[in-house]
């Protein structure tokens, strides 16, 4: 008897196992996740391709701000995700600028789906980009390597707004190393500490 009901225990023990490998493990979205994740500000936007950190170098043309909200050096609060992590974490403000910021949408050059409503690109960063800024629905080629297989494509402006925009230094809330040179958080994605 108490042969037959281990049996019964590891048989049981097995087959709710085997129930369970069913199911997405904790560390990847679920399909309900990924639904409610393509819905919020980033679109579909895959962050491992995303270029956390920079050189610090500026496109040609663009203009410190003269009196940004956030002076350099000074710190603010991120209440933005374009990535994870960033929402929440302390930035420390390394360059402000003035200009339009673009949310855009673009096939990557590497493959893969099409990136939608992608934050942000500025004006200096559009090929022959003039004076007046971009309507929505412009096509435009993107001189700018955020995410891999982003220089030179052809992107779709979703949306434009005149702004002062940020580069930043940050420790993402999730851990890890620390962000250096973030291009671009734009100044109503930030907030004082």
């Amino acid at each position: 008897m108490k042969k037959q009901l281990a049996i019964l225990c590891v048989v049981s023990i097995m087959i709710l196992g085997g129930c369970g490998n069913n199911a997405a493990p904790d560390n990847q979205p679920n399909q309900s996740q990924e639904t409610v994740d393509q819905g919020m500000n980033h679109g579909n936007m895959d962050h491992a391709n995303m270029d956390h950190s920079s050189s610090g170098d500026i496109p040609n043309g663009l203009k410190e701000a003269s009196n940004p909200t956030y002076k350099v050096g000074s710190q603010a609060i991120m209440k933005t995700d374009h990535m994870e992590g960033m929402n929440g974490a302390t930035a420390t403000i390394v360059g402000a600028y003035d200009t339009t910021a673009y949310a855009i949408s673009y096939t990557p050059t590497t493959g893969g789906p099409r990136m939608t409503n992608h934050k942000w690109i500025i004006h200096q960063e559009i090929k022959d980009a003039g004076a007046e800024p971009f309507k929505l629905g412009t096509e435009v080629i993107v001189q700018a390597e955020h995410m891999k297989g982003m220089n030179g494509v052809t992107a779709t402006i979703d949306s434009a707004q005149p702004t002062t925009v940020y580069m930043v230094d940050y420790m993402p809330t999730t851990g890890g190393e620390m962000v250096k040179n973030h291009k671009w958080v734009t100044e109503s994605e930030l907030s004082v500490k």
